[in-house]
C-alpha cells in the first residue's frame, strides 16, 4: 500500500443521495485496508442546493479535505457540479459525470434565460486538461433497472473504474448501507455503472415559434409525495395537488414542455415527453466514454 494519500470528491444537488453515496465508498474503502478521511456538508439537502463530500486515503491520513489540483477522481451526479469542481482535480486524474442537469430553483424565475444560460452538454468543457472522463447517463440506466433512484450507485460502479479496490469491498458496502429492500437494485446499479463506457444523449431541438404542441406527462404516483414543488413552479398551471395529497394533471393540453417539474422533483417522480408526432425530430448526439 502507498504511503501517499489520495483524494476523491463527490458532487451533486440535494436528493441525489450524495452524502450516503460518500459514505459507501468510504465504508469500501474501510475494507480494503485503508485510513480514511471524510468530509461533508450537510447544510443543503433541499432540492437545488449544492451538495459535496470530500474523501482522502492510504496508510495514513491526517485531514480529510482534498486541496484544489489534487483529487484524484470527481464524481460529479449533475452536469454542472462537475463544471463546478473539475479545478479540485489533478492533472491525468478522472472525472465520472452524470449527464443529468438539475437546475437550482432560484436560476428558474425566468424559464427562457435558464434554458440558454445553465450550461449544456460539451464535453470540451471538460477536454481542456489531461483528465480521464466518463460521461454517464446514469438517470436512465437506473431507469432501465427499475428504479430511477439507483442512479448514485451507477455514477459508483463508473468511479470503481479508477479506484484500485476490489469488487467484493464496494458490494459489500453498498449491500451495508443502502435502504432496506434496495439492495439487489443498487446492485445491479452498480455492476452497470462499472461496465458503462459511453453514453448517447438526444439533444433536442428548439420549439417552433408558437404554441409547440402538449407535451406527455408522466406522473410515478408510487413516488410523489405530494409536496407540491411541481405545481407551484409549472408556468401553465397543469398540475395540482388535491385535498388529499395526490399530485393530479389538471390541464395536460397547456403542457409546453420547459420541463421544470421534470427536474425541480425531489423524488424523481414525474417525466415529460415531446408530443408524440415530434419525437422523430430529437437528434442523437454520441460522447466519447472515456477522453484522455
Amino acid at each position: 500500500m502507498s504511503n501517499k494519500s489520495r483524494g476523491l470528491l463527490l458532487a451533486g444537488v440535494g436528493g441525489q443521495g450524495v452524502i450516503l453515496a460518500g459514505m459507501i465508498v468510504a465504508d469500501a474503502l474501510v475494507r480494503a485496508g485503508h485510513d480514511v478521511k471524510q468530509s461533508e456538508v450537510h447544510g443543503m439537502a433541499q432540492r437545488g442546493g449544492s451538495v459535496f463530500s470530500h474523501i482522502r486515503w492510504g496508510s495514513s491520513v491526517d485531514s480529510p479535505l482534498v486541496p484544489l489540483g489534487s483529487a484524484d477522481v470527481l464524481a460529479a451526479f449533475e452536469w454542472a457540479e462537475a463544471l463546478r469542481w473539475v479545478e479540485y482535480v489533478r492533472e491525468g486524474g478522472a472525472v465520472v459525470a452524470d449527464l443529468r442537469r438539475i437546475v437550482p430553483p432560484g436560476a428558474c424565475t425566468d424559464r427562457r434565460s435558464w434554458s440558454t444560460l445553465y450550461p449544456g452538454i460539451d464535453t470540451d468543457l471538460l477536454s481542456s486538461r489531461t483528465l480521464k472522463s466518463r460521461l454517464v447517463d446514469a438517470s436512465s440506466t437506473a431507469a432501465e433497472l427499475g428504479n430511477i433512484r439507483a442512479a448514485n450507485s451507477v455514477i459508483l460502479g463508473s468511479v470503481a473504474a479508477f479506484m484500485d479496490i476490489e469488487h467484493n469491498h464496494w458490494e459489500a458496502a453498498i449491500e451495508h448501507l443502502v435502504p432496506r429492500g434496495t439492495e439487489e437494485v443498487n446492485l445491479a446499479a452498480f455492476r452497470a455503472g462499472c461496465d458503462v463506457a459511453e453514453a448517447s444523449v438526444q439533444r433536442r431541438p428548439p420549439d417552433p415559434v408558437g404554441f409547440p404542441g402538449p407535451h406527455q406527462i408522466d406522473i410515478r404516483h408510487d413516488w410523489c409525495k405530494g409536496c407540491d414543488i411541481c405545481s407551484r413552479v409549472c408556468p401553465e398551471y397543469c398540475l395540482e395537488v388535491d385535498i388529499d395529497g395526490a399530485l393530479a394533471i389538471v390541464d395536460a393540453e397547456s403542457c409546453t414542455g420547459c420541463r421544470l417539474c421534470e427536474m425541480l422533483c425531489p423524488d424523481f417522480a414525474i417525466a415529460i415527453s415531446p408530443p408524440r408526432d415530434t419525437a422523430s425530430l430529437k437528434e442523437p448526439v454520441s460522447l466519447t466514454g472515456e477522453q484522455l
